[in-house]
């Protein structure tokens, strides 16, 4: 399926009447945060570590038609979940560690937990992250949320992209300026410490920072950012690289929310052991333990010293901090094809060193790496579940995605046969920032 302009003026004509109904107001009143998905070619499961990342978003995501309700009342329907999340923004909000215990001492029924974790507890996220910060929340929502109807969000952070939608809607509702940086910030404390997951910041950053078309570089440590554009045409003449790229997405039909699995806290963990390991043979014993605090001439010093798993994850963050330093000279220069060669030598590194993906998402990143026109490939998310994303000319981007179809069909037909076959590989183009419209 090819590009497409998003969102497009029919879906935000039905977000815009589906809210005026719930509301009771003209669709004039009815405003869409517009927050993106996002990808990752280079800086895979390093910023957390306060590793370098190179991301940009696509032009797919998550659309959130709202409108301030006359009170405190939040009011939220979504288009691929049942049922209707209802609080208020006055109440004081927990993390959800600290309200799953044991029934017995009052916790919800598992439908309710069911209900509240798959959509319900980004919007309460947004208000704690509010909250904590010491805003004053006296206007609630009256909303409704969707996904890109053609596209199965797995690995593409749709997380980030719900958190942040309701950051800005919540943040607009009550009259508050928050800058993208602060916003960062806020949809870092719905995940790390409202629902518990101990990823980085790249995902919101890249969907607060992003420019259409440019490559968004940011140091996970110090947080400094900028935006990387290409060259202007005319310094391609004659330098045998392809002149436009498109974005293949290429769904595996492998599902599983990453906060019920394991590996992905528990590498984040060994990480940190390999850290503290590195510091403490150099004689550091008070430095946070995460890699970047290590540099490179302790790492190549002392890394004898850790055991195989640890040792891999170190390798890892090591060889895709430098991956990312490349790749933003490559982009700089119009280097698609150098560019390519590291996308795919990031995707080995989470296979080997990392250790993330299942036999159907590696089938999918081998397959993606043999079709015509595909410059580089690699995992997109934890590598758990999801999808795979290539870089691929543009000329040959329909052709690509016929052939990845293909393969993959006769690879994994079970998993293959869940995806419509219209969307089971997607060609997108860069997208733009988080936004209001």
């Amino acid at each position: 399926m090819a590009g497409k302009c998003w969102p497009s003026e029919s879906e935000l004509n039905e977000i815009r009447e589906t809210v005026s109904d719930m509301a009771r107001v003209n669709k004039e009143e009815v405003q869409v945060v517009v927050s993106p998905y996002r990808i990752c070619p280079l800086g895979a499961h390093i910023d957390h570590q306060g590793g370098n990342v190179a991301a940009m978003t696509i032009n797919r995501g998550i659309l959130l038609g709202f409108t301030p309700s006359s009170s405190s009342q939040v009011v939220i329907r979504s288009g691929q979940f049942k049922g209707e999340v209802e609080f208020r923004v006055d109440e004081i909000q927990k993390p959800r560690q600290t309200t799953m215990i044991k029934k017995e001492n009052g916790t919800k029924d598992s439908s309710e937990l069911k209900e509240q974790c798959c959509w319900g507890s980004y919007a309460r996220g947004a208000v704690y992250a509010l909250q904590s910060k010491g805003n004053n929340l006296s206007k609630g929502i009256i909303g409704y949320i969707r996904g890109s109807d053609d596209l199965d969000s797995s690995g593409l952070s749709s997380s980030a992209a719900v958190g942040v939608a309701y950051l800005l809607a919540l943040e607009h509702a009550n009259n508050i300026n928050m800058s993208p940086i602060e916003n960062v910030e806020y949809d870092r404390l719905i995940e790390n410490e409202y629902l518990g997951l101990k990823n980085g910041i790249m995902d919101q950053s890249a969907m607060l920072l992003s420019s259409h078309g440019c490559l968004m570089s940011m140091n996970c440590k110090t947080k400094d950012y900028k935006l990387i554009h290409l060259p202007k045409e005319k310094q391609y003449a004659e330098s045998g690289q392809p002149k436009e790229t498109k974005i293949l997405l290429a769904l595996s039909g492998l599902k599983q929310a990453l906060t019920s699995n394991p590996g992905y806290n528990r590498r984040v963990v060994e990480c940190q052991e390999a850290a503290r390991i590195l510091l403490e043979a150099s004689g550091d014993y008070e430095a946070e333990p995460i890699l970047s605090n290590v540099v490179p001439e302790v790492y190549e010093a002392h890394k004898c010293k850790l055991e195989s798993n640890l040792a891999k994850r170190a390798e890892h963050y090591f060889s895709e901090n430098m991956r990312v330093k490349k790749g933003i000279e490559a982009w700089e220069l119009g280097k698609f094809k150098d560019f390519g060669v590291l996308i795919a030598a990031s995707g080995q590194s989470s296979i080997q060193n990392y250790e993330c993906g299942s036999e159907p998402l590696i089938q999918l990143y081998e397959i993606l790496l043999k079709a015509p026109g595909v410059l580089g490939a690699r995992f997109s998310g934890a590598g758990f579940r999801g999808c795979c994303i290539a870089l691929v000319e543009a000329d040959l981007a329909t052709e690509a995605a016929s052939f990845v179809r293909r393969e993959y069909l006769e690879l994994q037909p079970e998993l293959a046969s869940h995806i419509r076959e219209d969307t089971a590989v997607l060609i997108c183009d860069s997208g733009d920032c988080a936004r209001v419209i």
